[in-house]
């Protein structure tokens, strides 16, 4: 006996999220960070990228996400590297991804070198030797999504 269409399942796919009991914790109120221009932010200001002097030049952070805490397990960057800047070469434990939203730069995963542009989406899997670079004449801009438990990212010699 054939199932009538409404018996099947014709509901129609849904991008609702259902929470799984409390995640309340820490500083969870609703807040939204305008975009004043310039890739900064309302409530936001732009700090030095690492607080030790290191293997990087020309670079500066902006964090959107995890800095007022928020129970989110992911925190929300964005970095701009100057003209002839870079990140730190380095390596860690946890996962993160890459979105360019300004300019175009280049990007170390292993021995691979690519460059990116906007809008551009980049994967880096654990352990992960890596590093962002500008060797452009426009600054490079993205946003940097990781973990926010995560462990110290071990620096690289060259």
């Amino acid at each position: 006996m054939a199932k009538k269409k409404e018996e099947i399942g014709t509901q129609s796919p849904t991008c609702e999220w259902r929470s799984r009991g409390d995640t309340q914790g820490g500083n969870n109120t609703n807040k939204i960070y305008r975009h004043k221009g310039a890739c900064r932010w309302s409530d936001t200001r732009t700090e030095c990228y690492k607080q030790k002097d290191g293997g990087w030049s020309d670079i500066s952070r902006n964090v959107l996400i995890g800095n007022s805490g928020e129970s989110a397990k992911f925190h929300l960057r964005y970095f701009e590297i100057a003209a002839g800047g870079f990140s730190s070469l380095e390596k860690h434990r946890h996962e993160h991804v890459v979105i360019c939203i300004k300019g175009k730069g280049k990007v170390l995963t292993g021995e691979k070198s690519h460059m990116i542009n906007y809008l551009d989406t980049v994967y880096i899997a654990p352990n992960t030797v890596h590093q962002l670079s500008n060797p452009y004449d426009r600054p490079f801009g993205f946003f940097c999504i990781v973990n926010a438990a995560r462990d110290k990212p071990k620096l690289i010699k060259k």
